[in-house]
C-alpha cells in the first residue's frame, strides 16, 4: 500500500528518520508536498491556489508552499498571527471563515486582509463597519456533499436567494461585492458535485449582473481528495472535468477561480508511526482480537471516527499470519475505537512495542490533536526533506 500513497524514497526517509522516535509522532515528507502542489497547479492551470492553513499549520509547510508561490486560506487570526510571523503578506491571504468576532475582523482588517467571507447579515453588517471597503466573497450551501467522506454542508454556507440579498446589502454598506464561494465536501470522490456548485454560481451571477452588480470571482473551496483506503479519480480527472464544468457555465466570462486545497495537498506527505500498547480478547472464546495503540481518535486520529476515513496501515512485523482485530486508542473514553466495522488484518504474533504506521495522515492530525486529554500531550510531528 505505501507504493501507491508515498515514493520508496520519501517511504524511506520517514521510516528511517522515524527509527529512534517515541511515538506516537507524525512525519511529514516536504518532497512529497512539492511533488503534490506541481502535481495541483498542473491540473488547475486556471485556478489560484490558497492553501487551507487548517489542514496542518507547520511552519516548514507552511514556508515551502510560500516559496512555491501559494496563497493561504485563513480560518481565524491565530492563523493571521502566524503567517505574519513568518513573513507572508497579507494580500496572500483570503479569511475564508464565515464565524468571525468583530475584533478579529478588525485585527485582520488593520493588518492589511481585505479578502473575507460571509454567509449572513450579521457579518456583513460587522464587516462593513470593522472592515470597511473591503471585498467580499458569499458561501452557498451545496448539494451532494453527502458522497464526501468529510462532509461540510450544514454549518456554513446559506441558499441562493440569501447570498443574493446578501450581495445587495453589502454593496449598499459600501463593501466590494466579490464573488461567490462553495464547498463541495473533504475528501470528495463524486466529481460532478462541482458540476451542480458551478451551475448554482452562474445564476447567482446572472441574477447580480440584473442589478448592475458583476462580480469577478468564484471560490470552489477544497474537496480534492488524498489517498485513502477507497477508490477515487486522480486529480489530473478533477482538473479537466471542473475545467470542462466552468467552460459550460460560464465560456468567455472573465472570471477569477480560486481553490483551497488543504488535504490533497498534505494528506499523502505524512506517516503517523504508533505502537502497540497491548492485545487482548474480552473472553476466552471471543473472535475478537483488540489491538490498543498509543495514538486514537483524539491524540490526532478524529478523522477515523464513524470511520469515515479509512487510513492505509503498515506494519511493521510483516511476516505470519494474520487476522482481523478492531483497533482502538490509549484514552479511558469508550468513544475512543478507531476501526470496528472496517477491519484491518494484523499478524496473530502481533507484539506490544511492534509498530503500525498510518499513511496519508499529514492532513487533520496535529490540527485535530487534543492539547491533555488523559494528561496525554499533543501529536509530536517532525519534518524530513530530500535536501
Amino acid at each position: 500500500m505505501k507504493q501507491e500513497v508515498l515514493s520508496e524514497a520519501a517511504w524511506q526517509r520517514i521510516v528511517e528518520f522515524a527509527a529512534d522516535k517515541a511515538t506516537p509522532c507524525l512525519v511529514l515528507d516536504l518532497q512529497t508536498v512539492r511533488d503534490k502542489y506541481r502535481e495541483l497547479i498542473e491540473a488547475f492551470p486556471f485556478a489560484g491556489v490558497y492553501y487551507a492553513v487548517k489542514a496542518n499549520p507547520d511552519a516548514a509547510i507552511i514556508r515551502c508552499l510560500q516559496e512555491l508561490g501559494a496563497h493561504f486560506d485563513i480560518a481565524s487570526v491565530f492563523e493571521l498571527r502566524k503567517l505574519l510571523e513568518l513573513g507572508i503578506a497579507t494580500d496572500r491571504m483570503s479569511y475564508g471563515n464565515t464565524i468571525k468576532k468583530s475584533a478579529d475582523i478588525a485585527f485582520a482588517f488593520e493588518q492589511g486582509v481585505s479578502l473575507f467571507a460571509s454567509d449572513c447579515e450579521s457579518d456583513i453588517r460587522k464587516l462593513a463597519k470593522f472592515a470597511p471597503g473591503s471585498r467580499v466573497y458569499i458561501r452557498v450551501l451545496t448539494e451532494g456533499s453527502e458522497t464526501a467522506d468529510w462532509p461540510l454542508s450544514r454549518k456554513f454556507g446559506c441558499q441562493a436567494d440569501m447570498a443574493i440579498e446578501l450581495i445587495l446589502l453589502a454593496r449598499e454598506l459600501g463593501l466590494v461585492p466579490y464573488g461567490i464561494s462553495f464547498h463541495v465536501g473533504s475528501q470528495q470522490r463524486d466529481i460532478g458535485t462541482w458540476d451542480a456548485a458551478i451551475a448554482k454560481v452562474r445564476f447567482i451571477f446572472d441574477r447580480l449582473a440584473e442589478a448592475d452588480i458583476h462580480l469577478e470571482m468564484i471560490n470552489m473551496g477544497g474537496g480534492m481528495p488524498a489517498n485513502y483506503a477507497n477508490r477515487h479519480h486522480d486529480i489530473a480527472a478533477y482538473g479537466a472535468a471542473i475545467r470542462r464544468f466552468l467552460d459550460e457555465d460560464f465560456g468567455n466570462h472573465e472570471l477569477q477561480v480560486l481553490i483551497e486545497p488543504g488535504r490533497s495537498l498534505v494528506a499523502e506527505a505524512g506517516v503517523l508511526v504508533s505502537e502497540v500498547i497491548q492485545v487482548s480478547r474480552k473472553s476466552q472464546d471471543s473472535l475478537d482480537r483488540w489491538v490498543y495503540l498509543d495514538v486514537g481518535l483524539f491524540g490526532g486520529m478524529i478523522e477515523a471516527i464513524g470511520e469515515a476515513i479509512q487510513y492505509p496501515m503498515v506494519c511493521d512485523r510483516q511476516e505470519g499470519e494474520l487476522d482481523e482485530v478492531v483497533i482502538a486508542g490509549p484514552t479511558c473514553d469508550s468513544m475512543d475505537i478507531l476501526y470496528e466495522d472496517h477491519r484491518y488484518s494484523l499478524p496473530l504474533d502481533l507484539q506490544e512495542g511492534d509498530r503500525l504506521y498510518w499513511l496519508t495522515t499529514g492532513a487533520y492530525t496535529t490540527s485535530y490533536s487534543s492539547i491533555e486529554f488523559n494528561g496525554f500531550p499533543p501529536l509530536q510531528s517532525y519534518v524530513v526533506d530530500e535536501g
